[in-house]
């Protein structure tokens, strides 16, 4: 999104984040739940607590390595540079708009959904086998193939969902609008 959170870059105000593997970029694992001073105010009076366990909590290597990851998207400028080319990112995945199977592209930052339908007019859908058939039957596979790695979803809404490392740029958007428009032109054929 361009911020730490989604909720900034919204102007929106959480209770509640929980995060995970953007607070080492997957390098180790960490996770952690931010409440809002009004939640966490109970549990700062007397004695109260809130009861919990986890095996690896605060473990000093996640940490050492989510502090230093966090200095990283400070002194690269990564969220600075996603806000900058977010606007390339989408002009990119909209060019795929002319074809027949793609009814939407949406999203934001560099996390894009595109919607596939039987009926660009209509919008209309493709039922559970065909969305079974299209997404684990041949995209999943096919766009792995091509060298895209991207989920084709697999909880059966045919929408294939983009989040590339934050550090692409126009040169990724293009290949991976490439793979894209070939990979989902066959796909148009199939059906």
């Amino acid at each position: 999104m361009g911020e730490l959170f989604g909720a900034e870059r919204y102007g929106c105000q959480p209770d509640l984040i929980t995060c995970a593997k953007g607070l080492t970029s997957g390098y180790a694992p960490l996770g952690a739940t931010i409440v809002s001073e009004r939640l966490m105010e109970p549990f700062l009076k007397d004695t109260a607590m809130f009861a919990h366990g986890y095996t690896f909590g605060g473990h000093p290597v996640s940490t050492a390595v989510a502090l230093a990851n966090l200095d990283a998207f400070d002194n690269e400028n990564i969220l600075g540079h996603v806000r900058n080319n977010t606007g390339a990112f989408r002009a990119t995945l909209e060019r795929l708009l002319d074809l027949p199977i793609v009814g939407d592209v949406r999203g934001d930052g560099y996390f894009f959904g595109i919607e596939l339908v039987r009926d660009k007019a209509t919008k209309e859908t493709f039922d559970e086998d065909e969305s079974e058939r299209l997404l684990r039957g041949f995209l999943s596979k096919a766009l792995f193939d091509a060298g895209l790695y991207c989920r084709a979803d697999d909880r059966g809404d045919p929408v294939i969902q983009l989040s590339p490392p934050l550090i692409c740029d126009q040169t990724h958007f293009d290949e991976i609008e490439q793979i894209l428009r070939s990979v989902l032109t066959e796909a148009g054929s199939l059906l």
